[in-house]
């Protein structure tokens, strides 16, 4: 895979910041025709660079206003233990991330939710699926200062 240049970058930035922009759009902004910004977009695509496009909808317009982040620490650590809590907490559609992480916990889960009897019900499956016992620590959201999926690209 090549590097990309000052040129891939900023078809990237644009397309983070809005994924419904035209390809016409796009070569305007970075200097280019229609037909070799199109490529570069498929080649971007090929190599990994862009993974998807999608709509970012607004959780608590749509009846899930509860951000909660939750920290869960495993009693035993093993490839099959950490396996199992992959699949199981990779089935659980009010997950939005899961993270295995490095410190004095071992995952930090973000889940997006309609009220706090839905958190109770999501952190008693998720500790029921963990094949170990596990320890849990919780933290809801009062006010979501910044969230945001761009990727700050160097140039």
């Amino acid at each position: 895979m090549s590097e990309p240049d000052r040129i891939d970058l900023k078809i990237l930035d644009l397309l983070q910041r809005n994924g419904r922009m035209s390809v016409t759009e796009v070569g305007e902004q970075v200097g280019l025709s229609t037909s070799p910004c199109s490529e570069r977009i498929k080649r971007l695509e090929r190599q990994g660079l862009i993974t998807g496009y999608h709509a970012r909808v607004d959780a608590a317009a749509l009846g899930k206003p509860l951000l909660v982040f939750i920290e869960i620490t495993l009693s035993q650590k093993s490839p099959q233990v950490f396996e199992t809590v992959r699949r199981e907490v990779g089935l659980m559609p009010d997950v939005l991330e899961c993270h295995l992480v490095s410190g004095s916990f071992d995952y930090l889960v973000k889940a997006r939710l309609r009220a706090m009897n839905d958190y109770r019900e999501l952190l008693g499956t998720i500790l029921n699926k963990i094949p170990v016992p596990a320890q849990s620590n919780s933290y809801v959201v009062m006010e979501e200062i910044k969230e945001s999926t761009v990727l700050p690209l160097d140039r």
